[in-house]
C-alpha cells in the first residue's frame, strides 16, 4: 500500500516528501502542504549577511582610523623653523680687507708733490705714478725705480735727498761728554742751556773730558747735581 501511495504523485506521502525536498533546495520560498508559503533562510541569507554587515563595518573602521591619522597629522602646528646660528661673515670679512696702504712723502720735481698712499709691496715706480710722474727734463738717475719703498720714508725727485736728520739719545742711553752738542747735553736733568754750553766750553780748553768725575770741576755743577748726571753720561 505504502508503495503504491508512493507511486501516485497526489497521495500525502508524495506531498510530504515533495515539501522536504524543497526544504532542501536553495530556492528561498516554497508552498507547504496545504498551499501554504514557506519562507526558508538559505546559507546565503541572515548568515552571510550578518559576515557582510561585519566586514562593511571593519573597512568603515579602517577608513575612519586613516582619516583621523591623516588629520592629526595634516592638522597638527606647523614644525619651528631651526634657530639662525650666528653669522661668521664679520671674521671673514675682517680676514678678506686688504691691508693698510704705505704713506711717502714725495718732494722735488714731481706733478704733484706732498702725501701718498700706495699699496703694499709698491716700488719707485709706482709712487711716482701716484703723484703724476716726473717734471720733465728732471734728474731721474739716483732713483732706484725698482726698489721697494717703505711706510713713513721721504722720496725726492730730481733733486738731492735732504740729510738725514741725527738719532735722538734714547732714553737709557748715556750722553757722551765729548761728542755731545749742546741741545743734546741740555737734555740731562738738571743742566740748562747756560750749563751746556760750560760743559762744551771746558771740554774745548781741556782737549775733551777724560772721566766722567771731570763734570765737578765745570762751573756750577756741585756734588748734589753731579750725583743726579753721573749715571746719565759716559767718557768716549
Amino acid at each position: 500500500m505504502f508503495e503504491q501511495s508512493a507511486r501516485d504523485p497526489g497521495s500525502p506521502v508524495n506531498d510530504r516528501l515533495s515539501w522536504l525536498a524543497d526544504q532542501l533546495s536553495p530556492d528561498a520560498s516554497t508552498v507547504g502542504p496545504g498551499g501554504r508559503l514557506i519562507r526558508r533562510w538559505l546559507p546565503g541569507g541572515p548568515a552571510g549577511t550578518g559576515r557582510r554587515w561585519a566586514l562593511a563595518g571593519v573597512l568603515a573602521a579602517v577608513v575612519v582610523i586613516i582619516l583621523g591619522a591623516v588629520a592629526l597629522v595634516g592638522g597638527g602646528p606647523a614644525p619651528e623653523p631651526p634657530p639662525a646660528l650666528p653669522s661668521a661673515r664679520p671674521a671673514a670679512e675682517a680676514r678678506a680687507a686688504p691691508p693698510a696702504g704705505l704713506v711717502i712723502s714725495v718732494i722735488g720735481r714731481v706733478r704733484s708733490p706732498g702725501l701718498v698712499t700706495v699699496p703694499q709691496g709698491a716700488r719707485v715706480a709706482d709712487v711716482l705714478r701716484a703723484v703724476g710722474g716726473p717734471e720733465p727734463g728732471a734728474d731721474m738717475g739716483a732713483l732706484n725705480l725698482a726698489r721697494k719703498v717703505t711706510d713713513g720714508e721721504q722720496l725726492a725727485v730730481g733733486i738731492p735727498a735732504p740729510p738725514a736728520a741725527p738719532d735722538a739719545p734714547q732714553a737709557d742711553a748715556k750722553v757722551d761728554l765729548n761728542t755731545a752738542t749742546a741741545d743734546q747735553l741740555d737734555t740731562l736733568p738738571g743742566v740748562g742751556a747756560v750749563m751746556a754750553k760750560r760743559i762744551v766750553q771746558w771740554r774745548t780748553d781741556h782737549g775733551g773730558f777724560t772721566k766722567v768725575e771731570q763734570l765737578r770741576d765745570v762751573d756750577g755743577i756741585g756734588e748734589s747735581k753731579f750725583q743726579k748726571l753721573r749715571e746719565k753720561v759716559t767718557v768716549g
